[in-house]
């Protein structure tokens, strides 16, 4: 199966991931709490900015109804060309009907659009770039 060609600079990218009020922080590393964690994506999305990325942020809960709720209004609001799942999502066995339930909303309602992952909120700008050509 051959590659895709790159996607165009200017492709709008719908960016989901865990909103940092969802995570259960008792399993994280010492020292990373909400305030770190929000930190983190804060930086990794001006990073984003900085490398010319147009990227439309979709936090979500981790109840699987209110997520998918969440990517639809995206969907409905912009059309995009790469959808990005965070690490948080799909890294987690927890996660696991949640990240079903989010490639399948993505199938359904963005059909043929190219998924990429990250992670962690610092590798986002490398999981785009293996997409979007500079």
């Amino acid at each position: 199966m051959n590659r895709p060609a790159p996607l165009p600079p200017d492709t709008k990218v719908l960016s989901i991931g865990l909103h940092p009020s969802a995570l259960d922080y008792t399993r994280m590393p010492e020292g990373i709490d909400e305030e770190v964690f929000t930190a983190r994506i804060e930086t990794a999305n001006a990073h984003l900015r900085e490398a010319g990325f147009h990227v439309v942020p979709c936090l979500i809960d981790t109840s699987p109804d209110r997520a998918e709720a969440t990517v639809r209004d995206r969907l409905e609001e912009h059309t995009f060309g790469l959808a990005m799942i965070g690490g948080g999502v799909r890294m987690l066995p927890e996660h696991t009907l949640l990240f079903e339930r989010l490639v399948n909303t993505l199938t359904e309602a963005a059909a043929g659009i190219p998924l990429c992952f990250n992670s962690a909120p610092e590798n986002t700008v490398d999981a785009l770039r293996r997409w979007i050509r500079a």
